[in-house]
Order: structure tokens, then C-alpha cells, then sequence
């Protein structure tokens, strides 16, 4: 008798087809859609009606009470700012991010922890051997006696363990690894994702047990897997970083227990990963003299306010076509800031190559960055440098006016807390004279 199908869906995005087509309709890669398995009696649904079970059963809203959740604390500052306090017990977390971020590295150190603060945690790994992790546990220090490892790649053998070591924390390093015999189709499937994740959430509800999924992600940085997966958990967190510099972020992009524009800094070492609790260092640059081309500037990332140093290099272009090169600032935004220089402030930069850079590898994408992308290229074209203590915050209208910027009185309030006396923002009004009180206050220092 013919397997029974259960339709054909997309392996990246989990769309789903009722016949097969080369081509996905919600994600339009090419070859992703597959044949998806009917799931078996033990799964599919029932019209039984079934009594509630005792302490279960509904009760009118105003019977209950608004107990607040209650967080656990992991030890990790940084981790515990992004969680909104910690991890709450029976909550799912699913952790992703791209291959040699530093997640394994990160959630080993936050098991370690646990496992160290008088609890029992149990890591299961589908992708690394024990004895691999047991290295890395000791490379970064994150062995401990109630700390539990587990090489599997069978659902029902991870619950057994679970079983056996009754932990009061979980981490599944991935759930694209896992497979269920109850479930046709290959581990990473959309099916087999859906099972896994039911599985394992629905023990962390019923016991209390707080469970981090560790996720794979596609080429464009999402989640792999059916976009159920993460409406199941309670919190998405994504780790991201450039492999080219140590400085790694982790966000939220969902999180019923706290808020979802907090930010949390890392720092990868040959030791593991490091939290950064005060980055203010990691994005300015350390020269004893004021150098020109470069301007100081707030950024917010969620709710924690960063300084971040922009620098720029002006010089006479050889060719026809001036070179306009960004690392770290959207270039079509520094393309319009040079026009409105040109226009407004009577700079000559179409016959120059502009060149303009963030330091640590940050990016900025906000506009309050205008103001000191705009005081940077015109410290480079009359090579005056700006003073160590002045800041920009600001966006640059195309009528050369600059305008206020969400959140600058907390930008305002970070940037005298690290030194800056002097502070230009929309205060100035106009770009001329915000070029005016950035670049005349060095000459009066001087002359004074």
C-alpha cells in the first residue's frame, strides 16, 4: 500500500503546496520544496470530547491572580539584559545564528553557570561529540560536576535522558538535529521541526523546566524551518557578529517576558566569549591628538545608547569618476549628505574621493548619524580636527537644516556621562552653523 502524503512544503520557509513545484512561493528559492509525509494515528487529531484533568479546568479571568514572572538570573549580565532579567522557569527559547557566531560557545558558558549556581543542567548535542564539547568546556571554564552532557540525534532518547537527570535547565544544540520515529522525513525537515519543538516545549511546560533551542539559519539570516517554530517558543533571540572582528551582538526579536530592543555586547576570545558591559571603548578610536576627519556621534541600539566615532578621508581623485566608499554607513545616505554639503555648506567634493568609516566594525543605519558623518567629511576637506570631547547628534534635512532625533535626551544625558562637553545637535538649527560651532571652537581653543 503507498505511503499516504501529507502534501509538499518549503525545507527554508515551511510554505506548504498540495502538489510539487520547482519553485517556493513564499521564499522563491528554487528546489527547497519536498514532499512532507502524512504524520501517523498517534498524531492526528481527535473529535472525543475529554474532561479537563483536575486543576485544569476554566476559570473566569478575574479568579485569577496577576503573579509577576519570575526570573533566574544565568549569571551573564549581558545575557540577562537581552532575557529582560534572566530565564523564566517552562519557557522556550529559541537561540540562532550563523555558523561560528559563538552560540554553543555562549549557551556552554550560561549551562556551565548554571549548573555552578546549585542546579542541574543538561546539554544535548546533536552536532558535536562529548568529548569535543568536554574540550571546549575546558578551554573556556565551564566545567561542572551537575553539568550533563548528551551526544544524541533521537528525539525519544533526549526525553530519557531528561527522564534520568531531571534538570532544572535544557539546552538543544540544534533542533534541526533532532528526529522523531514518530514523524516521517529526515532530521531538519519541516515535519520533523514541527515534532521536535512540540516535544520539547511541551516538556517545559508541564515540568517547569526552562529549554534553549539552538537554531540553524538560512542565507538571508532567518530562522530555518517553518515559521510556526517561532510562534511555539516564548523568546527569539539572535547572535550575530562579524567574523572579521570579536565584537558580537545578541537581540531579541520576540520575548513575552521582557522587552525586545535591548542589546546585549560580547567579545570573542581565544578563552570563549566574554560579556562587554560598558562597549564605549570598542567603537572610538585611542589617538592622544585630536585627528581630522573624524567626529564623535551617540547611537542607540534598542535602548542602550552607544558612542560610536565616524571618520572620514577626503582626497584629490585621479580618475573621471570620484570614489565614494562606506564600511559601516549606508552609502546611499552618505551620498546624499555629500550633496547636501556641496549645496549647502559650499564644500568642493565633486572632484574628491570621500572615504567614510565606523571604528570597531559597528553599523550605523539611524539618521541621528548624519550630523557626524556631515562634521567628519568637512574636517577632512579643511583638515581641522574636531576636539576629543564634541559629539553630533543630528539628521541632515536636504534643506541643509538639522533636525532633532528620537531619544536625544538620552543620547544627550550618555554623552556628557562620557565626557563630551560639548554637544552639537538640532540646537544648531542650520548645517552652516553646526559647522560653524563644531569647527570655530578648536580655534578658539587654540587661540586661547
Amino acid at each position: 500500500m503507498a505511503r499516504s502524503s501529507g502534501g509538499y512544503a518549503c525545507t527554508e520557509c515551511g510554505w506548504q503546496a498540495p502538489k510539487w513545484v520547482g519553485r517556493c512561493g513564499e521564499c522563491q528559492q528554487w528546489g527547497t520544496v519536498e514532499e512532507v509525509a502524512r504524520a501517523g494515528a498517534s498524531l492526528a487529531r481527535t473529535t472525543r470530547s475529554a474532561a479537563p484533568r483536575a486543576g485544569r479546568e476554566a476559570r473566569p479571568i478575574t479568579e485569577l491572580g496577576a503573579d509577576a514572572v519570575a526570573h533566574r538570573p544565568t549569571g551573564i549580565g549581558e545575557l540577562d539584559r537581552v532575557l529582560g532579567g534572566g530565564i523564566v522557569p517552562g519557557a522556550a527559547i529559541l537561540f540562532s545564528g550563523e555558523p561560528g557566531v559563538g552560540k554553543s560557545t555562549l549557551l556552554l558558558d550560561a549551562a556551565a553557570r548554571a549548573a555552578a549556581a546549585g542546579g542541574r543542567v543538561l546539554y544535548a548535542s546533536g552536532e558535536e561529540s562529548t568529548g569535543q564539547i568536554r574540550m571546549r568546556a575546558e578551554r573556556t571554564g565551564a566545567l561542572h560536576d551537575t553539568l550533563f552532557l548528551a551526544s544524541e540525534t533521537d528525539l525519544a532518547t533526549v526525553l530519557g535522558h531528561i527522564d534520568d537527570v531531571k534538570p532544572d535547565l535544557i539546552v538543544v544544540d540544534s533542533v534541526q538535529t533532532l528526529a522523531s520515529d514518530r514523524v516521517d522525513g529526515g532530521a531538519g525537515g519541516p515535519a520533523q521541526v514541527r515534532e521536535v519543538a512540540a516535544a520539547l516545549i511541551r516538556v517545559a511546560k508541564e515540568r517547569g523546566i526552562p529549554v534553549v533551542l539552538v537554531g540553524h539559519v538560512t542565507k538571508d539570516g532567518s530562522v530555518a524551518g517553518p515559521r510556526l517554530l517561532e510562534h511555539l517558543v516564548d523568546v527569539v533571540c539572535h547572535f550575530e557578529g562579524d567574523r572579521r572582528t570579536a565584537l558580537r551582538f545578541l537581540r531579541t526579536l520576540k520575548n513575552r517576558f521582557g522587552p525586545t530592543d535591548e542589546i546585549g555586547c560580547f567579545e570573542m576570545s581565544s578563552a570563549g566569549i566574554s560579556e562587554v558591559p560598558d562597549p564605549s571603548g570598542l567603537f572610538l578610536s585611542r589617538s592622544a591628538e585630536p585627528v581630522s576627519g573624524t567626529c564623535a556621534t551617540i547611537a542607540m541600539e534598542g535602548r542602550r545608547a552607544l558612542p560610536v566615532e565616524v571618520q572620514a578621508l577626503v582626497a584629490k581623485s585621479a580618475t573621471p569618476n570620484p570614489r565614494r566608499v562606506t564600511s559601516g554607513v549606508d552609502s546611499a545616505r552618505v551620498s546624499m549628505i555629500l550633496a547636501v554639503l556641496e549645496r549647502r555648506a559650499g564644500a568642493r567634493l565633486h572632484d574628491q574621493d570621500v572615504y567614510v568609516s565606523t571604528v570597531g566594525g559597528v553599523r550605523l543605519s539611524e539618521p541621528a548619524a548624519d550630523l557626524a558623518i556631515a562634521l567628519a567629511v568637512l574636517s577632512a576637506v579643511r583638515d581641522l580636527p574636531l576636539p576629543h570631547d564634541l559629539a553630533a547628534i543630528g539628521e541632515i534635512s536636504l534643506a541643509g537644516e538639522v533636525r532633532p532625533v528620537v531619544g536625544g535626551e538620552q543620547r544627550a544625558a550618555e554623552a556628557r556621562r562620557l565626557g563630551y562637553a560639548q554637544l552639537v545637535d538640532a540646537g544648531a538649527g542650520t548645517l552652516e552653523r553646526a559647522r560653524e560651532i563644531a569647527l570655530g571652537t578648536l580655534s578658539r581653543q587654540r587661540r586661547s
